[in-house]
């Protein structure tokens, strides 16, 4: 299991597998965190709803399994010889990158808005899902908003830092091009959303090829960190707003 690493010199190429530590952290970002969310959702989405005490625990496991894989990842990887520069953390261009951060980060959350209001009043077994979905993990009130925002943040620096960090530079080390880089970290991001079904997943490929391509444009995670957080904290502060409307609406119905 694991893929080689490529070594070329003077015409000649010689292959080295993958370390063990580095494919069991791939074998868990693509087949646990898939397998884990999906029987998760699917055991929230049986019950008629969540409780607020089921919401914040919710976030709390979530992120401290986030910081677990991070650190585990990060620990494996700085032994194994990858520094800062590899996972995208070397000091950059620095209006260069603040303003990819802003308005990247700004561009990104005004689509989201829209995309949740365009959610809100569709139609179809997707959108069913999607506010389904809004209705059990989406915070209700100001006290569970607070553990959201974490939750938020938490996922735009753990996930960036796993995909387009870690994965991304030990595919690369591996010899993988930077176009195989580039798509397989954006199909193990997609994967990691199963739980939102298919449409779920292609958004968040898509989502992860952009992520990906801020990584590659300004050679920083710092824009798809800030990007990442900024549509998940507009989900949780917006989302409410026009998807909880509907189920309203329904229930009246």
């Amino acid at each position: 299991m694991g893929g080689r690493r490529l070594h070329c010199r003077r015409g000649k190429c010689s292959y080295r597998l993958m370390p063990w530590d580095f494919c069991l952290i791939f074998l868990f970002l693509g087949v646990v965190v898939p397998w884990r969310g999906s029987i998760r959702m699917k055991r929230l989405l049986a019950k008629p709803g969540t409780s607020s005490r089921e919401r914040i625990s919710l976030y709390g496991s979530t992120m401290v399994m986030q910081w677990a894989i991070t650190l585990f990842a990060g620990w494996r990887a700085t032994a194994r010889g990858l520094t800062a520069r590899d996972f995208g953390f070397e000091r950059g261009e620095f209006i260069e990158i603040l303003s990819a951060c802003l308005l990247g980060g700004l561009a990104l959350g005004a689509l989201h808005w829209g995309n949740l209001r365009r959610v809100a009043r569709a139609g179809g077994a997707g959108a069913e899902r999607m506010r389904s979905i809004a209705k059990h993990i989406l915070p209700q009130s100001g006290v569970e908003l607070l553990p959201y925002c974490g939750l938020a943040m938490t996922a735009g620096i753990c996930e960036e830092f796993l995909y387009r960090g870690f994965a991304y530079a030990a595919l690369t080390r591996a010899g993988a091009p930077i176009w195989l880089g580039f798509f397989a970290t954006s199909i193990l991001f997609g994967l990691a959303h199963l739980y939102q079904g298919r449409g779920g997943v292609l958004g968040t490929t898509i989502l992860g090829l952009l992520f990906a391509g801020g990584r590659l444009l300004f050679g920083s995670l710092m824009p798809p960190i800030v990007w990442h957080s900024v549509i998940d904290l507009v989900a949780g502060i917006v989302g409410p707003r026009y998807l909880f409307r509907t189920f309203k609406t329904v229930e009246r119905l």
